[in-house]
């Protein structure tokens, strides 16, 4: 697959993931004490603080996705909220019947969705991002300058008596491709 399209199919993975939080997202922050009220009714203690967090997660954790910010902190925390979410607010085991049938079928939608952030966490977002952006001006931008070479005599060679010369200050030695 060439890299334009990888980056392409990347994007949209991206832009399908975060319309799946996204919405519902910006819902819930209008109505902050409805969710609240969700999470009271499930028995969860302090409602009001985890419905004001999901909230957060599930607004800007979509947006970092869109953009390709932070993508392993983002996906993985993602990933997180989901799978905790589709424990509190799917718990298909305590109902029985057509009700069992469809709390787990919106569970494992959950749990699918928990998967493609971990998958986004571990391929990251693509050139096609603020990341790729960002690693592509620091590409464009050339090498660092490498400190000045100081000139050494022969007799300050002597001196060290054998003694290896020190590598400049803020040169990194160079690492070999995997």
């Amino acid at each position: 697959m060439t890299g334009r399209a990888q980056d392409g199919l990347l994007l949209l993975s991206r832009l399908l993931l975060a319309a799946a939080l996204l919405p519902t997202g910006i819902a819930r922050a209008l109505n902050v004490s409805g969710f609240a009220l969700t999470l009271a009714g499930i028995g969860l203690p302090s409602p009001n603080a985890v419905a004001t967090a999901a909230v957060i997660v599930q607004v800007f954790g979509p947006v970092a996705l869109i953009l390709g910010v932070l993508p392993r902190l983002s996906g993985l925390a993602l990933a997180a909220f989901v799978a905790v979410m589709a424990g509190l607010l799917h718990p298909f085991w305590q109902y029985i019947g057509p009700s069992a049938v469809a709390e787990r079928t919106l569970f494992l939608a959950d749990l699918g969705l928990a998967g493609g952030f971990l998958m986004y966490a571990m391929t990251g977002p693509g050139a096609w991002s603020w990341l790729g952006w960002r690693q592509g001006a620091r590409a464009s931008a050339g090498p660092a300058r490498a400190a000045p070479a100081k000139t050494t005599s022969a007799k300050a060679t002597s001196s060290k008596s054998g003694a290896r010369p020190k590598r400049p200050a803020g040169r990194v030695p160079a690492r070999a491709a995997a």
